[in-house]
């Protein structure tokens, strides 16, 4: 039992060390950005849709609830939010891209196409005139944070001289796992433009936890990434490696989904409805595996969104619905083309 818990352990371990290095580098470049999304995302419905679309494939779920709070606003339409939903993955963009990150980025590009397509199509037939009359009135308030100043020379070396204890601690994870990188403890088997990248990688968020002011270190880094993301990543990544490996081990569950893969992909689409990051981990380790197709990852992909819809739900419970019956109309058709096509 040890022994089939240890591997699994560290390959959890290993994958969220690499979700958590990624997460901080999209984390300083999501804050160092602030305020230009308003901006790009105002005018033609073209330019929305490729914006909305663009902002929701960024890894994460920031991106996505810019577009809610500019559509909460009346500043894009609602085939724009429906191009962001689509587009998104949230935080399961990151392991995905950790896992197998070739297809993760073939993957992005498919529903970042799909979810500019689909905008524009939901514009085109579908304008719930209900809903939008629930924001032509929003006063909800959505402040840009104030820029921070990621580099001051002056003050790195006091970060570096008189730490915070969330600065040491940060520090101590992100050099070891570079350590582990460069000895070959994890990724050892990983080809060296992986290797490469990821010591890049890792660097850079060093870097970054090194040399931000305490404020972006303590709201962001810590409070944000390090106690809400990652200990619910990690849980849902080893939960659901020692549960497929023991249905795997003792259970012939992969003669049952090559029989019944048909419904597994409307299966992926409805569990997509849940306004969560975690669900998703399931289909994306099965796919990592080899157990199920591509069209049942993409299928799930385009249904869910993380945490995305989450403030639109608090906003709008016909907002959050309406949102989701489209991206599910989207996704089945979607994704039963690919899976009849031999996807």
């Amino acid at each position: 039992m040890l022994s089939d818990i240890l591997p699994i352990l560290k390959q959890s371990v290993m994958i969220t060390g690499f979700v958590f290095v990624m997460m901080l580098v999209i984390e300083y470049i999501n804050v160092q950005t602030n305020g230009i999304w308003q901006d790009k995302l105002s005018g033609s419905r073209w330019k929305q849709y490729i914006f909305a679309a663009l902002l929701g494939a960024i890894p994460g779920c920031l991106g996505a609830f810019t577009v809610v709070a500019l559509f909460s606003h009346r500043l894009v339409s609602f085939g724009a939010i429906v191009a962001a939903m689509i587009a998104t993955s949230g935080d399961e963009a990151f392991v995905m891209f950790a896992m197998f990150p070739k297809i993760a980025i073939l993957l992005t590009i498919i529903i970042l196409i799909i979810g500019i397509i689909a905008g524009f199509i939901t514009d085109k037939f579908y304008v719930p005139k209900k809903l939008l009359g629930e924001f032509s009135e929003n006063q909800l308030p959505f402040h840009p944070e104030e820029q921070c100043k990621c580099f001051e020379k002056d003050k790195f070396y006091t970060y570096l001289n008189k730490p915070s204890i969330y600065r040491v601690i940060l520090i101590s994870i992100i050099a070891l796992l570079l350590v582990a990188v460069i000895t070959g403890f994890v990724a050892g088997d990983a080809k060296m433009w992986i290797k490469i990248s990821l010591i890049f990688a890792i660097s850079v968020s060093l870097f970054i936890v090194a040399s931000v002011p305490e404020h972006f270190l303590k709201e962001h880094l810590w409070e944000h990434i390090t106690k809400v993301h990652i200990p619910r990543i990690f849980l849902w990544i080893f939960g659901t490696l020692i549960v497929f490996h023991f249905l795997l081990s003792y259970i012939n569950i992969e003669a049952w989904m090559s029989e019944n893969m048909l419904y597994l992909v409307i299966i992926a689409v409805l569990i997509g409805i849940i306004p969560e990051s975690g669900p998703h981990f399931i289909f994306i380790t099965l796919f990592a595996q080899g157990t199920i197709p591509f069209s049942v990852l993409l299928a799930s992909s385009i249904s869910q969104d993380g945490h995305g819809m989450l403030p639109l739900l608090a906003e709008s419970k016909r907002g959050f619905l309406g949102v989701k019956l489209v991206n599910v109309v989207y996704a089945l058709i979607v994704g039963l083309f690919a899976y009849s096509i031999g996807y």
